[in-house]
């Protein structure tokens, strides 16, 4: 497969040499003006570079090179390599670039960002965390200075105020959940003051392929807090004393299921009750699906660690705690039953939207990664982005060893640690990649024991990351991490002390040694692991070491009898190496398809979100609200203001719009005097109605959808076309939505109390949810149908 792999993909969309030519050409002609560039006073640059038109102009763009490249240097002390100034065009040019790492995709990045600028463009530079974004925006900061580009960073950390701040800047650096949750937050927003993200225009995606492919379909979710069900104690208890054969999880570890013999023992437990039977199929029954998920799909130190009192989720791809993110449908509490915690509220969704439709909001994308050319079939499909491939500024020169196979996990761990003590005991640092934080503390005391010395960084730890990483390049240093891969992060080879002779030592050493503990899902996420050896020409090795029972073989590969080993210590040769790879396309072709069949789902929902963001927006920036109001409640308009409506057209009048005739004379007889209320005051109050019902009409909306969603592929069962009876159960849904939502409106716009201080709501039984937190969900409800077939199809063993 790594062979195969680029040339692969290449021909199914990516483009490694796609206009390069013309790129070069502008590099070359940009070194006519490297002299009158150096020329220049630091506040002349700014103005030279308005002058350029770079969009139409190849010689201004030769310009503009010359005149990032002088700044660079004298702002940041960096002067770009031609490699980087190649990058920069093609993201101009709106492409994903694959740079390797430690070739200098920031500053890449960072003169893409002032080019767009110079052209009109607002920027958000989105990166996969928080460290990065902030850490970038800073470095990158004198660079923009020169130009007098203003650029800022959101974090989870921004106020409301600085995030207002933040996007009202040229340049915007954020992480693509904090980018995320403030469009959803929007969502809350009752005026127009109150919006903070602004309108999309131009985004420059770092780690693209973690972004767009790994984290597409990541639902992001903006919960409200509510009253809902959560297993109680004594079906906590049942659940947590229940044996392997009253449950059934599947193949792909999303699911659990009671057995006929798990019923049987669940309701004996609970006191001889039918589970099935109308009294307990929506409610009992209900908390022990929920419990089972908590206690027999979820697993500590895996999917969340226990900290301060609280249960804290683990950002899967990236190595660290989901900071303020929960799990939804009681799930949270759940686990914190299990875990001896206070339970804390349960929540129901407000808004949702997976990063691929945020993505999506931008009018133009691109990005650059390590590993761009085989996620080029994702990015040619789903967002219709093209690849082109840079080369490295310095060849790289790291050595790449073959796979180490093992039967079994023990004898995996056992080899690992014997091959990490032999290569420390030279001086070589070592970098271990894991996968999640129990495996990284379980290699960790195997080290220990074998007298290897380790610093650990997992996700119970992130906050000392800079520190773990700016060291872990020093002569006999051992860092175990979880999810390097997607760290983004350059290791600097002799330490955080820029010391040359500690830099050549390790060089000596033959630079640092990377070491993977098991293959991942994708080949993408092992060369971002290997390549955090060998950057800007460095020497280096990597090494994978695998086993028959890591989750990637286990889960996508299916054996007659289990394969033996040969050897005394369990390895597995030439053989092993073949059923790995073997594993790691199949996972590959089922991530393919999850991304296909999910997004197919997605798109009809995402259109719908348009149609109420659209419409809200239109509610939040004009009159609409009272207009309408004031043309379908006459009566009640005329009461508040004293002033008689006029009625635009009854035929334009929205469905459902009709008033029963008694209740409008009833109106007219028995609705008190009021005081006026002032236009203004009253166009505000309108729009907190008609957002209100609005609101409460999607919420609802989402709810419908994702029941939908849970049983839709019964209907398969039925010779029915899923996604079909899925598109028109949503579409029949959505099309009740407007009537609905503002039949309601009208209902309290007759009802609630108006004065010249504003609306209650309150006094209407209408309240808003004043706490909100956010999910990050990784399960992929749509996992039937086409990539559980393939799963089906696996290859059988002898």
């Amino acid at each position: 497969m790594g062979k195969l792999s680029n040339s692969m993909w290449r021909l199914l969309g990516a483009q490694s040499t796609r206009n390069q030519s013309k790129s070069l050409g502008v590099i070359k002609d940009a070194e006519a003006h490297t002299d009158w560039a150096a020329e220049l006073a630091d506040d002349a640059f700014s103005g030279e570079a308005e002058k350029l038109d770079i969009a139409e102009k190849p010689a201004d763009r030769a310009k503009f090179l010359a005149l990032v490249r002088e700044a660079a240097d004298r702002a940041i002390d960096l002067r770009p390599f031609d490699v980087q100034l190649q990058g920069a065009l093609r993201l101009l040019e709106g492409d994903i670039v694959e740079m390797a790492t430690g070739e200098g995709k920031t500053l890449a990045g960072a003169i893409a960002a002032i080019g767009h600028v110079l052209q009109g463009h607002q920027v958000h530079v989105i990166s996969v965390n928080d460290y990065l974004a902030t850490r970038d925006a800073e470095w990158m900061k004198p660079l923009f200075d020169v130009f007098g580009i203003a650029v800022h960073a959101v974090s989870e950390n921004s106020s409301r105020e600085e995030r207002r701040l933040a996007y009202a800047g040229d340049v915007t650096y954020g992480s693509v959940n904090e980018i995320g949750f403030d469009v959803l937050r929007d969502q809350l927003a009752q005026s127009e003051s109150d919006l903070v993200s602004p309108k999309p225009d131009v985004a420059i995606i770092d780690e693209a392929d973690s972004v767009l492919v790994d984290e597409a379909l990541v639902p992001l979710v903006l919960a409200g807090s509510t009253e809902a069900e959560v297993p109680d104690a004594a079906i906590h208890d049942v659940v947590s004393r229940m044996k392997n054969k009253h449950y059934e999880v599947d193949a792909e570890g999303r699911n659990v299921t009671l057995t006929d013999e798990g019923a049987v023992f669940v309701e004996e437990e609970l006191g001889g009750i039918d589970l099935y039977s109308e009294e307990h199929v929506g409610t009992t029954l209900v908390q022990v699906s929920i419990a089972m998920h908590a206690h027999y799909l979820l697993e500590r130190d895996i999917h969340y660690i226990v900290r301060d009192g609280g249960v804290h989720l683990i950002n899967a791809s990236r190595g660290r705690v989901a900071q303020l993110q929960r799990w939804p449908d009681g799930v949270q509490a759940a686990v914190e039953l299990k875990e001896g915690l206070t339970q804390t509220d349960s929540g129901e969704v407000i808004d949702t939207i997976t990063v691929q439709a945020l993505v999506g909001r931008y009018p133009k994308v691109c990005g650059m990664t390590g590993t761009a050319l085989a996620a080029g079939e994702q990015f040619r499909q789903f967002y219709e982005l093209r690849v082109s491939q840079i080369p490295p500024n310095t060849p790289n020169v790291r050595t790449d060893l073959p796979d180490r196979v093992y039967d079994t996990k023990a004898n995996k761990v056992e080899a690992i640690v014997a091959y990490v003590k032999e290569i420390h005991e030279t001086g070589q640092p070592v970098l271990i990649g894991t996968h999640d934080v129990a495996e990284s503390e379980e290699l960790a005391y195997f080290l220990d024991k074998a007298g290897v010395a380790s610093v650990v960084l997992n996700a119970k730890n992130d906050a000392e990351e800079a520190k773990i990483i700016a060291e872990a390049g020093a002569r006999g240093a051992v860092t175990v991490s979880t999810q390097m891969a997607g760290r983004g992060t350059d290791i600097r080879l002799g330490g955080s002390v820029d010391d040359e002779d500690a830099h050549d030592e390790v060089i000596e050493l033959g630079g640092l040694c990377v070491v993977g503990t098991g293959r991942h899902d994708t080949e993408r996420l092992d060369s971002q692991l290997r390549g955090r050896a060998g950057r800007q020409g460095d020497p280096g090795t990597s090494v994978f070491f695998s086993s028959l029972e890591d989750p990637v073989v286990t889960k996508n590969l299916a054996f007659k009898r289990d394969p033996v080993s040969p050897n005394e210590d369990g390895s597995m040769g030439s053989k092993g190496i073949d059923l790995i790879e073997q594993a790691q396309r199949i996972a590959e072709g089922v991530m393919l398809e999850l991304h296909a069949n999910t997004w197919r789902y997605n798109k009809l929902v995402n259109q719908q979100r348009d149609i109420i963001v659209d419409r809200r927006m239109q509610i939040l920036t004009t009159d609409a609200a009272l207009d309408e109001l004031a043309d379908l409640e006459p009566e009640r308009y005329a009461q508040l203001t004293g002033e008689k409506a006029t009625s635009t057209s009854e035929g334009d009048k929205s469905e459902g719009a009709e008033t029963d005739a008694a209740e409008t004379d009833a109106a007219e007889t028995e609705s008190p005097v009021v005081t006026r209320v002032p236009r203004e005051v009253l166009a505000q109050a309108a729009r907190e109605i008609v957002l209100f019902h609005l609101d409460r009409a999607w919420a609802d909306h989402l709810a419908f959808v994702s029941d939908v969603r849970a049983s839709i592929h019964l209907r398969s069962l039925g010779k029915e076309s899923p996604l079909d009876e899925f598109h028109r159960l949503i579409l029949a849904e959505f099309a009740d939505l407007p009537g609905t939502a503002l039949t309601k409106a009208r209902e309290t716009f007759r009802e609630a109390d108006i004065t010249p201080d504003g609306v209650d709501l309150g006094s209407a039984d209408l309240h808003r949810s004043t706490t909100t937190w956010t999910y990050m969900v990784h399960d992929n409800l749509f996992s039937s149908g086409g990539a559980k077939t393939l799963q089906g199809i696996i290859g059988i063993f002898r």
